[in-house]
């Protein structure tokens, strides 16, 4: 178990974390619970959630879709039937489509809306009905495409985009509840996710020589951020998003 710091201490909070089964929601799991926090894993994968659970004793764990609300309401009420409350919540749901925009599926692209956007909203909503006697910290991760405009990307960069804005209107709405919301937009990460993009020839290569710190993002590199913005030390921080991304959004 990790020493706290009282600015870093999660210990005890009880957080929420969407897409538990991804490379980097398994990653934040797991790093939650070696600093002692409570968790309520949920992830339209069951396998992979599985896997999950099985590292971190104690979680609360069920398959669901970020973008069913009554889903959502059932993960939020399991969790506040276990511990009482909740304390905070991580995002890490999402889709990421390429392809050519003259050729791209109509239906990829509100797919991916529907669950970077849409299930970003109905997510936050649900764990902040939670929150609003006792405040509470909402993290999603977005994307350094919120800022930089990669081709083929317009599914992709426009749901993240909006996730940048929609963090900032839902920060200054509920600041008077003490809720805040924030997002961290990480360079490209090697995970389930992307890796069938990464093992295109030469995809990899490009995506590292527009990084100036020349190497992709790894999950490890985004737990330091989370946990500050689940802990005392970024309660004064709010409606940002904040870029993990080894310079990526400075080319």
């Amino acid at each position: 178990m990790v020493e706290d710091d009282p600015l870093f201490k999660i210990r005890n909070c009880v957080i929420v974390i969407a897409g538990a089964g991804g490379g980097l929601g398994g990653e934040t799991a797991r790093a939650l619970h070696g600093r002692g926090a409570r968790l309520i894993l949920f992830d339209i994968d069951e396998a992979r959630l599985r896997a999950v659970e099985a590292d971190c004793p104690g979680a609360v764990a069920r398959v669901a879709d970020i973008t069913d609300e009554a889903q959502l309401r059932a993960v939020t009420a399991k969790g506040m039937e276990e511990f009482g409350r909740i304390d905070g919540a991580v995002n890490a749901a999402g889709l990421f489509p390429i392809e050519p925009s003259l050729d791209a599926d109509a239906a990829t692209f509100r797919e991916c809306i529907d669950v970077n956007l849409t299930g970003a909203f109905l997510f936050s909503r649900s764990v902040a009905r939670t929150m609003q006697d006792s405040g509470g910290r909402i993290v999603h991760i977005a994307s350094v495409s919120s800022f930089v405009a990669n081709v083929e990307y317009a599914a992709y960069a426009s749901s993240k985009a909006a996730l940048a804005q929609l963090v900032r209107v839902l920060a200054r709405e509920w600041a008077p509840k003490n809720i805040t919301v924030n997002a961290i937009g990480p360079a490209l990460i090697d995970t389930p996710m992307t890796e069938v993009y990464l093992a295109e020839p030469g995809f990899r290569e490009q995506a590292v020589a527009v990084i100036p710190m020349g190497r992709l993002a790894e999950p490890r590199d985004l737990v330091a951020t989370i946990i500050l913005l689940l802990a005392e030390g970024g309660a004064f921080i709010t409606g940002q998003t904040i870029y993990v991304d080894g310079g990526r959004t400075l080319v």
